[in-house]
C-alpha cells in the first residue's frame, strides 16, 4: 500500500501565486507610508466595506480601517459564485450571520447593504453611487475568490474619480507578530523556535452615521436563497448534483441492502426507518432550548451572531464545570456526540462559525487562553493545558493560522513552475494545480504520505499531449490542512468527488497510485457518471473472487494505542525515511533526491500529522476492486512497476486479469511508483490511453445521436 509507509511524500516548495493576476493593492496597516497614504484619502472620503467570510464586528481589523473614513458603506453580496460551495446548513448559517452583522452596525447607527449578483458589479455600481475612493475587504487564499478580488479590481479601474480610479484595501487579522511572511520557515518544527508572540483582538470601533438615502436591501428566506443559488445555467445538473448529494456510506449500505428492502434481522423497512428519524429529529427539536446555540433546522452546527458563539464557546470550554444553564448543557450533550477523536469536537461544532468569520481565530484562542489563566490563578503552565477543551480550541486555532500563512504565503512569493492553487472542502484548506488549456480531463490522485508533488514530471508532461492536468493534495498531506477528525479511505472518495464537481466541472480521467488508486475506483464505482476511465498505478486495494455484495463496516474510531502506533512510527520514519523511499524506486535510486527527502521531513513536522497517521490502523480495504470496477469494462488501465516493495506483482495483476473484465495491463520494469521513477514512459502510456479512451467516447456518442 502506497508510501502508506511515509507521513508525508514530496511536497515541493515551490508555491506560486493561486492568482494568475497581478496584484497591485495596499494594505490596512503594516508600513507607515501607506498609513498616511490611507489618512489623506481617508479624512474627506467614503469607503465600502465588502464583508465576505468575516461576518462580523469583533476584532476586525477592516472595520477598525474603515472607521477612519468620512462615510463608510457596508456590504454583503449574495454572490453565487462564494454561495453555491455551501451545503443547505451553511447557507442557514450565512443567513443568521448576516442578520446579527446587521443588528451590531444599526447599532453604531449604521446599517449593512444587502445586494444580489456578481460582486464586481455589484461593487461598481455602489461605488459610482457613493464615490468610494477604496474599497476595503479581507484579503483570500482561496483561488475562487482571489479571481473575484481581482475582478472587482479590473472593474474599479473602468471606474474614475478626479482622484483617481477607486482600489482594493486588502486586510488581515494576524494572529501571530510577523512582520514579513517572507521570513516565515517552510517548517512549522522551525516556525515553533520563532516564538512568535500572539496578537490581541480588536474591540468593534465607532463607524461614523450612514447618512446616505441608500436601499438598503432585505434578507431573502432559506427558500429563496436556495433558489437564487441553483439558478445558474452554467451549473452542473441532473447526475452531478445528485453525486454530490448522496454519501459514499449511504451508496454502500444501499448496496447491501437485499432486493425486497428489509434489513435482515431488524424487519424494518427502509419508509419506515425513514418515519423514524424524523419522529427521532421533531423530538430533538421539541427539546431544544429557547434560546440554543445551534440555531439551524438540523441543529448540528453552533451559528448565530458574534454574541451566540462566543456564549457557545464559554460553555463549551467550561464542560468539566457542568451547568445549571440549559443552553450550555445542550453544547455539553453535542460536544460528547462529536468527540469522535481526542479534540475533534471543537472543529465539528465550531469549524463553520470560524470558516464564515463569525468569530475570529484569534478571538477564539483569547478565550482559551484566559480562561486556562482563570483555572490556574492567571498562570500558564509549561506542561501543557489543565482541560482538553482549551487544548482543542488552541490547537485547533493554532494548527488552522499555519497552513492559513503557508497559502497566504504561496500568494506573495514564487517559488517555482506550478501554479498552486488553493480550494475550500468542508470548510479545509486544499492545494491543487493545473495545466494545459484544452483537451480532455484527467486527475491525478496521490498515494498516503504524497502530495501533487509527487506528480512533478507528470503534470506538465501529459499536459503537452493535449490534455488538461489537475492534481491534487488530498486532505491530510503535503501542504493541505491536517484538521483534527477520522480519515478514512471514503472520506478521500467524497472530497475527489467534490474536487471533480465544484472545481473540474466535468467528467475526468482518474489516475492515482497506491492508496490513491483505491481512492479513484471508489469513485468509479459510486459516481461512474464523474469518470470517464480508470488509470490504476500500483494501486492498493483487493481482488475478492466470488463476491456477492460490498462488504462495509461504518464502525470507525481511534484508541490510544493507535495513537502511541502512529507516534512512533513518525519517530521511525523520520529515521529511516531515505532508505525507505530508495526502496520504492529500484531502477532509479538517484530520484529519491535530497528535495524529495526534505520536503517529507518538513511535512512530518505539520500539526495533525499523526492524526493522519492513525488512520493506517482503522483503514477498511475491503470492498473489492473487481466490484468498485464492475461497470467500467475496457475502461481501466492498470499500469504496474513490477518490482514494488509492496506486495506481489504478478499475483496481483493476475487476479485483476481474471475477474475484472477487458482490463488493461502495461507492466513496467520499475517498483511502487513508476510515474516518478519512468515519468517519461508513464505519461506516454497515459497520453495514448486518454487519446484511445476518447476516441471510443466519440464514436458512442455518435452512435447515440443516429437513433
Amino acid at each position: 500500500m502506497a508510501l502508506l509507509v511515509f507521513p508525508r511524500f514530496l511536497s515541493l516548495p515551490f508555491l506560486s501565486n493561486p492568482c494568475s493576476l497581478p496584484r497591485t493593492r495596499f494594505h490596512c496597516s503594516s508600513s507607515s507610508s501607506i498609513k498616511m497614504e490611507m489618512r489623506e484619502r481617508q479624512e474627506s472620503s467614503a469607503a465600502v466595506l465588502w464583508f465576505k467570510h468575516d461576518l462580523r464586528v469583533d476584532d476586525h481589523p477592516g472595520l477598525v480601517a474603515a472607521s477612519r473614513y468620512r462615510t463608510v458603506v457596508p456590504l454583503y453580496v449574495f454572490d453565487r459564485r462564494i454561495l453555491s460551495r455551501f451545503s443547505d446548513e451553511m447557507l442557514e448559517l450565512v443567513l443568521f450571520a448576516v442578520e446579527d452583522l446587521r443588528k451590531s452596525l444599526k447599532n453604531q447607527g449604521s446599517d449593512l447593504m444587502i445586494r444580489f449578483g456578481s460582486a464586481e458589479n455589484v461593487i461598481r455600481e455602489l461605488v459610482k453611487e457613493v464615490k468610494a475612493t477604496n474599497v476595503i475587504a479581507e484579503e483570500e487564499v482561496e483561488y475562487d475568490l482571489c479571481r473575484m478580488m481581482d475582478l472587482v479590481e479590473e472593474t474599479l479601474a473602468t471606474v474614475s474619480f478626479p482622484e483617481g480610479s477607486p482600489r482594493i484595501v486588502p486586510w488581515t487579522t494576524p494572529f501571530y507578530d510577523i512582520k514579513n511572511l517572507k521570513d516565515l520557515p517552510a517548517s512549522h518544527h522551525d516556525f515553533k523556535k520563532l516564538k512568535f508572540s500572539i496578537t490581541s483582538p480588536l474591540l468593534p470601533p465607532k463607524l461614523p452615521d450612514l447618512e446616505m438615502d441608500l436601499t438598503c436591501g432585505s434578507l431573502p428566506t432559506l427558500d429563496d436563497l436556495k433558489k437564487f443559488v441553483n439558478y445558474n445555467p452554467g451549473k452542473l445538473k441532473g447526475h452531478w448534483s445528485s453525486s454530490k448529494e448522496t454519501l459514499a456510506e449511504t451508496k454502500l449500505q444501499k448496496a447491501q441492502v437485499p432486493p425486497n428492502n428489509l434489513i435482515e434481522g431488524l424487519g424494518l423497512s427502509e419508509s419506515r426507518k425513514s418515519n423514524q428519524n424524523n419522529s427521532i429529529y421533531k423530538r430533538a427539536r421539541s427539546k431544544r432550548p429557547e434560546k440554543s446555540v445551534f440555531v439551524t433546522q438540523r441543529g448540528n452546527l453552533v451559528g448565530g451572531g458574534t454574541s451566540v458563539v462566543l456564549n457557545a464557546l464559554a460553555a463549551y470550554l467550561r464542560y468539566l464545570e457542568g451547568t445549571i444553564l440549559d443552553d450550555w448543557q445542550e453544547v455539553h450533550e453535542k460536544l460528547r456526540l462529536a468527540e469522535s477523536r481526542e479534540g475533534a469536537s471543537f472543529g465539528t461544532l465550531f469549524g463553520s462559525a470560524l470558516c464564515l468569520g463569525i468569530i475570529s481565530r484569534r478571538r477564539a484562542h483569547c478565550e482559551a487562553i484566559k480562561y486556562e489563566k482563570e483555572r490556574n490563578a492567571g498562570f500558564l503552565s509549561p506542561f501543557g493545558y489543565s482541560a482538553t477543551t482549551v487544548a482543542a480550541v488552541a490547537d485547533t486555532v493554532c494548527s488552522m493560522e499555519w497552513y492559513w500563512l503557508m497559502a497566504s504565503k504561496g500568494q506573495t512569493i514564487d517559488e517555482g513552475t506550478y501554479s498552486i492553487r488553493v480550494w475550500r472542502w468542508n470548510g479545509y484548506l486544499i492545494q491543487y494545480t493545473v495545466a494545459g488549456h484544452e483537451g480532455p480531463a484527467i486527475l491525478l490522485v496521490h498515494g498516503f504520505g504524497a502530495s501533487l508533488e509527487h506528480y512533478r514530471d507528470n503534470i506538465n508532461g501529459i499536459a503537452k499531449g493535449g490534455n488538461r492536468v489537475w492534481a491534487i493534495t488530498l486532505l491530510g498531506f503535503g501542504r493541505s490542512e491536517k484538521p483534527n477528525v477520522v480519515y478514512t479511505e471514503l472520506m478521500w472518495a467524497e472530497l475527489l468527488r467534490d474536487f471533480i464537481i465544484e472545481v473540474v466541472g466535468e467528467p475526468v480521467h482518474l489516475a492515482g497510485n497506491s492508496l490513491g488508486g483505491y481512492f479513484v475506483a471508489i469513485v468509479a464505482g459510486l459516481w461512474p457518471a464523474l469518470a470517464k476511465s480508470v488509470v490504476l498505478i500500483n494501486s492498493a486495494g483487493n481482488v475478492v473472487p466470488g463476491y456477492s455484495s460490498a462488504p462495509f463496516s461504518k464502525e470507525r474510531g481511534t484508541s490510544g494505542v493507535a495513537r502511541v502506533g502512529a507516534t512512533l512510527l513518525l519517530l521511525y520514519l523520520r529515521l529511516r525515511i531515505r532508505n525507505i523511499v530508495k526502496n520504492c524506486y529500484p531502477t532509479k535510486p538517484e530520484r529519491a533526491d535530497n528535495q524529495l527527502i526534505n520536503e517529507m521531513i518538513r511535512s512530518s513536522c505539520d500539526p495533525g500529522v499523526v492524526v493522519v497517521l492513525e488512520s493506517i490502523f482503522s483503514f477498511n480495504l475491503s470492498i473489492p476492486l473487481n466490484y468498485l470496477l464492475e461497470g467500467f469494462e475496457g475502461k481501466v488501465l492498470v499500469v504496474q512497476g513490477m518490482r514494488d516493495p509492496l506486495s506481489d506483482s504478478r499475483s496481483k495483476l493476475a487476479m485483476l486479469k481474471e475477474h475484472c473484465k477487458r482490463i488493461v495491463t502495461r507492466e513496467l520494469d520499475a517498483g511502487h511508483c513508476p510515474h516518478d521513477e519512468q515519468p517519461e514512459e508513464v505519461n506516454s502510456i497515459i497520453q495514448e490511453w486518454v487519446v484511445t479512451m476518447e476516441s471510443k467516447i466519440l464514436s458512442v456518442d455518435r452512435m447515440q445521436k443516429s437513433k
